[in-house]
């Protein structure tokens, strides 16, 4: 295990899959590694804009590799992740734009620890990714908080909040966070190591990571 503390910063989109992997590792690793774990909710949108890259489900071959590459990760990484039956309709067409403000607010409002952001993430998740179920709407983003184990109040705190400026330019500089350090897509991992951001993109370079960090005891824990 390394002597010091690293600081790790995780920029995700719950609209993404494999966001949702490296998100569920990195939860899983943050003790074993002795890694400061900062979540930045941000907007794939942005980014794949910002950066003028394209989604790969808007490109056939891209697409189609990963129906079949997310069946094999899924499963490597004990996630329960089953595609919604429209997947352009839930990737496209809704997105996931309030559902990551709410993130955000979320985010705003604990300013200590990032305990509320990965339950109400990982919640956001599973509606997408696993019981294709609705994000976009308020009762949905209800029913996320409450299960995440916010009080009702709490939520409807929160649901105001995320339509609120602030949130709204707090997403924005989160997402132009991730552009500048030349971001083109999510999940981003941000390692500050020696004084030096060392940046990785997607869900495999876990191997490499530990190795920068001087964590070498990784393997992908089924926890379901």
């Amino acid at each position: 295990m390394a002597s010091s503390r690293k600081m790790v910063e995780f920029f995700y989109d719950i609209v993404s899959p494999y966001s949702w992997m490296a998100f569920e590792v990195l939860c899983r690793y943050k003790n074993v590694w002795n890694i400061d774990l900062k979540f930045k909710p941000a907007y794939l949108g942005g980014v794949m804009h910002g950066s003028g890259n394209r989604p790969p489900g808007m490109v056939p071959n891209k697409f189609h590799y990963m129906t079949k590459d997310l069946e094999r990760v899924s499963g490597y990484f004990g996630v329960p992740l089953y595609p919604p039956s429209d997947v352009f309709e839930a990737m496209f067409e809704k997105g996931t734009l309030n559902a990551m403000r709410f993130v955000t607010a979320v985010a705003e409002k604990e300013k200590e620890g990032d305990v509320l952001v990965e339950r109400v993430s990982r919640e956001l998740w599973k509606r997408i990714w696993s019981t294709d179920q609705d994000v976009t709407q308020p009762a949905s983003l209800t029913e996320a908080g409450l299960k995440a184990g916010l009080s009702a109040n709490e939520v409807e705190e929160l649901l105001i909040l995320s339509k609120s400026q602030q949130i709204k330019d707090k997403l924005k500089s989160v997402t132009q966070e991730a552009l500048d350090y030349q971001s083109f897509g999510l999940p981003f991992i941000v390692c500050h190591v020696n004084g030096k951001a060392e940046v990785f993109f997607g869900s495999d370079r876990f191997e490499l990571m530990a190795h920068r960090i001087g964590n070498y005891g990784y393997k992908p824990d089924n926890p379901y």
